[in-house]
C-alpha cells in the first residue's frame, strides 16, 4: 500500500509559478513510474507529466517548456515546477504513481488527494 502526500498549490496570477510536491510512503513496494493529472471543470482527467524510476520525462503538449518534472533521489518524491501559469492551467492536480509490491511483483497505481491549483488575476 502506498500513500501519496501532495502540497503546493494555491493561487497565482497569470506568468507566476508554483511547485507541487508529492511524497510517496509504503512498505514492501517500489516506486515506479510518478507523474501528475489534472482535472479542470468540465473537462476529462488528462496526463500533464510523468517520471520513470530512470528519470525519463514525458509532457502534455501544453506544458512543454513551461512544466518540469523532477524526483528526488530516494525516488520517492517528485516535483512539478510550473511557470508561466496561464488561467487554463486552473484545476485540481493529482499525484500519480505506479508501484511494484515486491512479494508478489505485481503493480498497482495509487492516487492523493488532489490540491487546487488556481491561476487569475
Amino acid at each position: 500500500q502506498v500513500q501519496l502526500v501532495e502540497s503546493g498549490g494555491g493561487l497565482v496570477q497569470p506568468g507566476g509559478s508554483l511547485t507541487l510536491s508529492c511524497a510517496a510512503s509504503g512498505s514492501g513496494v517500489t516506486i515506479q513510474t510518478m507523474g501528475w493529472y489534472r482535472r479542470a471543470p468540465g473537462k476529462q482527467r488528462e496526463l500533464v507529466a510523468q517520471i520513470s524510476r530512470l528519470h525519463k520525462t514525458t509532457y502534455t503538449d501544453s506544458v512543454k517548456g513551461r512544466f518540469t518534472i523532477s524526483r528526488a533521489i530516494n525516488n520517492d518524491t517528485a516535483y512539478l515546477q510550473m511557470n508561466n501559469l496561464k488561467p487554463e492551467d486552473t484545476a485540481v492536480y493529482y499525484c500519480h504513481c505506479i508501484a511494484t509490491a515486491i512479494a508478489t511483483i505485481t503493480l498497482d497505481d495509487y492516487w492523493g488527494q488532489g490540491t487546487q491549483v488556481t491561476v487569475s488575476s
